[in-house]
């Protein structure tokens, strides 16, 4: 796990949009975007349509990541406490 991915994850203990997590990180929206594509590839991550419509098909995150929101996983969580 990136220290980016660790600090993205200490804010997705709960679902939050991407403006949140823009305002909250203070990152470009390049590095925002970047950072949410690696941890949804590594799984520890959720990217939903809506608080509660899980996005299942694969996508491409800087088309579409703007418009959606992100959970960490059980697995994200995991390897985010065990650090």
């Amino acid at each position: 796990m990136t220290d980016s991915e660790f600090d993205l994850l200490d804010e997705l203990y709960f679902v939050q949009p991407f403006g949140y997590l823009l305002e909250s990180l203070g990152w470009s929206e390049e590095k925002l975007l970047e950072t949410l594509q690696s941890a949804c590839e590594k799984g520890y991550i959720k990217c939903l349509y809506s608080p509660d419509e899980e996005v299942f098909e694969r996508f491409d995150m800087f088309k579409l990541g703007r418009n959606l929101y992100f959970l960490a996983t059980k697995k994200g969580l995991m390897e985010h406490n065990a650090l």
